[in-house]
């Protein structure tokens, strides 16, 4: 069984209106093209590095115009959309960095909170504190949509093998890895990652990406990407502007590659070893 998959890249901009404008279009060049499921990258409702502007900005999942706006156009277009993720805020006050997979009715089937934080000050000056706005979550979420058994990952998760694995065992065959990239570590890491934790675990990656240089400073890195349960690139958007990549997905081919590599079922539970003084 073939799915076509709709991957979008954006360079998303510091409000929600302007979010809004921004991937509507690219949603809608998608499903013209017949992707049946389409995803979205991270902070696909809001882009801004300002903490003091961003927060009084979050709202409720449920209340995000971005949203909202992507639930009624995934029913108007009668298609999945997961949107890989919207910085939103928590009912304890708190914010969330939540992935929302909509189906083709509008309704919310979904969400996964991104489990790790990526704090990091990096050689070029780049630092990262995503802990001081972000509570992460606690709860892996693999689910269905359609004849696509999905695994919700978010960006710094792909540096973190045991999670795929733990989706996969769970049954995920589609791996989703939304993402907004820095440009040092996407150019050094982000297409090897990718294929290794398809190669890992014999599932589909689909990576969609921020790209460019956004109005908050940001620089990221694009290069959105489709890879096979083999560790083979399907499709690649080979630069940081905003588009869609097309991509079918022989479903069969996950189980093809698992019996040829069944690494899965072949891993061995071991003792720690004696720590290294």
């Amino acid at each position: 069984m073939s799915v076509r998959v709709g991957l979008i890249q954006t360079r998303t901009p510091a409000t929600h209106s302007a979010a809004m404008a921004h991937v509507a279009p690219l949603i809608r060049q998608a499903a013209g093209e017949g992707a049946s499921f389409i995803a979205t990258p991270e902070g696909t409702n809001i882009l801004q590095k300002d903490k003091a502007a961003l927060l009084p900005q979050l709202a409720l999942l449920e209340d995000d115009p971005v949203a909202r706006g992507l639930q009624a156009l995934a029913a108007e277009l009668g298609v999945t959309i997961l949107i890989g993720s919207a910085l939103v805020k928590r009912t304890d006050g708190k914010a969330a960095n939540r992935a929302a997979l909509i189906t083709p009715q509008g309704e919310i089937a979904a969400t996964y909170d991104k489990l790790h934080m990526f704090d990091v000050d990096l050689p070029t000056g780049e630092t990262a504190r995503e802990s001081e706005t972000y509570e992460p979550g606690g709860q892996a979420v693999a689910a269905r949509a359609g004849d696509l058994k999905l695994g919700l990952t978010i960006c710094y998760d792909v540096r973190f093998p045991a999670l795929y694995r733990a989706l996969a065992l769970a049954g995920a065959e589609v791996i989703v890895t939304p993402a907004a990239f820095t440009r040092p570590t996407g150019e050094a890491h982000w297409e090897t990652l990718l294929r290794a934790r398809a190669i890992e675990t014999g599932s589909f990656v689909l990576a969609p990406a921020q790209g460019g240089f956004h109005e908050d400073g940001r620089g990221t890195w694009g290069r959105t990407l489709a890879i096979g349960p083999w560790g083979e690139v399907l499709g690649k958007l080979d630069h940081d502007e905003p588009g869609v990549l097309i991509a079918d997905l022989d479903l069969a081919a996950v189980a093809k590659a698992r019996a040829a590599i069944p690494a899965l079922p072949n891993a061995r539970s071991f003792a720690a070893p004696i720590s290294i003084a």
